[in-house]
């Protein structure tokens, strides 16, 4: 089992910056790749950003390139989402994924096994 826990979320104004991190536990962190997804409203959760196991692959969605970073601290079992220039289209919930099953790293939803609670990012115009 993995646990996962997101912290960051807040509101911002548009142009702004957060980081979101999330804590996992339960089992070896570095054995997973890692995933950001965000669902807004009436939309369907999509891909933000993935990570290998070792943080040396990193794949982003086209709508987050050049102002999202994706990082890990294996000493730390955590992920992080740097977000910056943040848009009001950025405004969704946002969930970290673990999956112990894929491969180097996992770009869909359907991959990861594991989610957190999520976490609310608004980016207000």
């Amino acid at each position: 089992q993995v646990q996962l826990v997101e912290s960051g979320g807040g509101l911002v104004q548009g142009g702004g910056s957060l980081r979101l991190s999330c804590a996992a536990s339960g089992r070896t962190f570095s054995n997973y790749p890692m995933g950001w997804f965000r669902q807004a409203p009436g939309k369907e959760r999509e891909f933000v950003a993935a990570i290998s196991r070792s943080g040396g692959r990193v794949y982003f969605a086209d709508s987050v390139k050049g102002r999202f970073t994706i990082s890990r601290d294996n000493a730390k079992n955590t992920v992080y989402l740097q977000m910056n220039s943040l848009k009001s289209e950025d405004t969704a919930v946002y969930y970290c994924a673990a999956t112990t099953v894929a491969g180097e790293t996992a770009n869909f939803a359907h991959q990861y096994n594991y989610w957190g609670q999520g976490t609310q990012v608004t980016v207000s115009s």
